[in-house]
C-alpha cells in the first residue's frame, strides 16, 4: 500500500494486508494522535488495509475557540 505521511512529508510503501492498528505500530505512531484516510473516508483501527490501497495518515490537530477577550465593562457592577 502507498502511505502518505506528513511531519515530515513523505510517501512510503508498506506490504499488506494488515489492520490499521498494526500499521500504526509498524510506523511507531500513536493511534489516538493520528487519522488514517482512504479516499475520502476515515479508516478505523480495526479495518484491513490492502496492497492496492492508497492512504494518508494525518496527525490529529485540536484547536479551540478563538481566545476569549475579557470586557471589563460587562462585569463591572453599576451603582
Amino acid at each position: 500500500m502507498l502511505v502518505q505521511l506528513s511531519h515530515p512529508a513523505r510517501t512510503i510503501e508498506i506490504k499488506g494486508p494488515k489492520k490499521a492498528k498494526d500499521l500504526f505500530k509498524e510506523l511507531n505512531l500513536v493511534v489516538e494522535a493520528h487519522l488514517i484516510i482512504r479516499g475520502d473516508e476515515l479508516v478505523t483501527e480495526d479495518e484491513m488495509l490492502y496492497d492496492q490501497d492508497q492512504i494518508e495518515i494525518r496527525p490529529v490537530i485540536s484547536g479551540g475557540s478563538p481566545r476569549f477577550t475579557f470586557h471589563e465593562s460587562r462585569f463591572t457592577s453599576r451603582k
